[in-house]
């Protein structure tokens, strides 16, 4: 193990349409997880957080409170880094202008990235990949008894 990799990621509920999840293709690798990424040298996890929605969503948030901080030891799927994964629940300042897609790695031309949203009676731990986004989800359907 050579270094720790701080990771920050939204919980996005919209009552209307679910939970907002990301699939994504990097490294020959494809996956779902939460929106969110790595934090930066010198900044704060909520700032971080605000730059990576602007970044893939361009849209602003409102951080409102955390849910979940990783409690057992995850190694990076990328490298040899031990992830520390960090969740809050947050709040789009505005509507999010972009396209939603309904089938996962449904991605545009040239792009690597879709969004789309779960509905909370239909979220499954198998609707991400890594295993702290799965705990998250195991964790929001007893939160919400589902």
């Amino acid at each position: 193990m050579s270094y720790f990799n701080v990771r920050v990621y939204g919980l996005l509920i919209d009552p209307d349409k679910g939970l907002l999840i990301s699939d994504e293709f990097s490294e020959r690798k494809s996956f779902s997880k939460f929106p969110g990424g790595g934090l930066e040298l010198g900044e704060g996890l909520k700032d971080a957080l605000k730059r990576e929605f602007m970044e893939e969503c361009n849209v602003e948030i409102e951080v409102l409170e955390h849910f979940y901080t990783t409690d057992f030891y995850e190694q990076s799927s990328f490298n040899d880094s031990q992830i520390l994964s960090i969740y809050y629940f947050v709040k789009a300042l505005n509507p999010l202008e972009m396209a939603f897609k309904t089938e996962a790695f449904d991605f545009a031309e040239n792009s690597t990235q879709s969004f789309r949203w779960i509905e909370l009676k239909d979220l499954k731990v198998e609707d991400v990949t890594f295993k702290t986004d799965r705990t998250v989800v195991e964790m929001l359907l007893k939160q919400m008894d589902l």
